[in-house]
């Protein structure tokens, strides 16, 4: 049986980008090391997207995209903070980054390795199942 969900705020360093996920109070993150996640630190909690709501208005954010153009990565346009974005690896959910999240509700994080940087085609099938409803 998985643990109760519970709901989760978080944002970008000025605030100008708020949202909510609903979350595990216990988180289970992924640690990639791919060149874009090593740079900016980003700690992935990946949702369905049912789970995800944007509380700000989306005015307030750039996008960036590159490679496949899959992933839509969604920066504060203030502060430049990415607080969540739509990842390659599931494109049908939300990738929140669990550092912008506000430390209230968190009970723990326990975060395990993402090979990306060596084998991000070979590794991604193992986190697929993270943005499915259970």
């Amino acid at each position: 049986m998985s643990e109760a969900l519970i709901t989760h705020t978080g944002g970008c360093h000025c605030g100008a980008v708020r949202f909510e996920v609903d979350a595990p109070a216990d988180i289970e993150a992924v640690d990639c090391n791919c060149s874009l996640c090593a740079m900016t630190g980003f700690l992935h909690l990946i949702v369905p997207a049912s789970r995800f709501r944007l509380l700000s208005d989306p005015a307030a954010m750039t996008e960036y995209s590159f490679g496949t153009g899959t992933a839509r990565h969604f920066f504060c346009a203030i502060c430049g903070i990415k607080s969540w974005y739509v990842p390659r690896s599931n494109p049908d959910g939300f990738d929140v980054n669990v550092r912008c999240l506000d430390p209230a509700t968190i009970a723990s994080v326990r975060a395990t390795p993402f090979n990306g940087r060596e084998d991000w085609e070979g590794q991604a099938g193992s986190i697929a199942h993270l943005s499915r409803e259970p």
